[in-house]
């Protein structure tokens, strides 16, 4: 299976460390993940009440379901063992970092997984530093 990947995540932030977390999702939420309607704008993870939260991943209403859809930008369960909340929990709040989702599959088993990034916000000034960087990396190899 595909993934689908957060191509804003690298540019907007230093990516610190990296996990893997399940998600929990309805029926019709897995169906549109497999049809690759998924949008990442604005979507970062929250530690709330020792549970580990994922905000406003953008999943779109599956086109063939009536009754029974699923809100398009609900917050969905991450499903992280409480040490490894404990842990992102702290950095978070000591060294002020983010959790930011960098890419959504499939698994071998058929079980949607989210890779986690634990981030650092960039200025303004880095991305376009950055951005430079890429620039001449594409001009020497051309």
């Amino acid at each position: 299976m595909k993934s689908i990947k957060n191509r804003r995540a690298e540019h907007d932030y230093y990516i610190i460390q990296t996990l893997e977390a399940g998600i929990a999702l309805k029926g019709t939420e897995i169906k549109s993940i497999r049809a690759g309607k998924v949008n990442f704008k604005d979507s970062y993870a929250k530690i709330e009440e020792g549970e580990c939260w994922l905000h406003n991943l953008h999943i779109s209403p599956w086109e063939k379901a009536a009754y029974f859809n699923h809100e398009a930008e609900r917050k969905r369960k991450l499903l992280l063992h409480k040490h490894e909340i404990r842990r992102l929990k702290t950095k978070v709040e000591e060294q002020g970092m983010t959790l930011i989702p960098l890419e959504l599959f499939i698994n071998e088993e058929g079980l949607c997984k989210i890779t986690l990034a634990l981030a650092k916000g960039k200025k303004a000034y880095d991305k376009r530093e950055a951005m430079r960087k890429k620039d001449l990396e594409r001009d020497q190899d051309s």
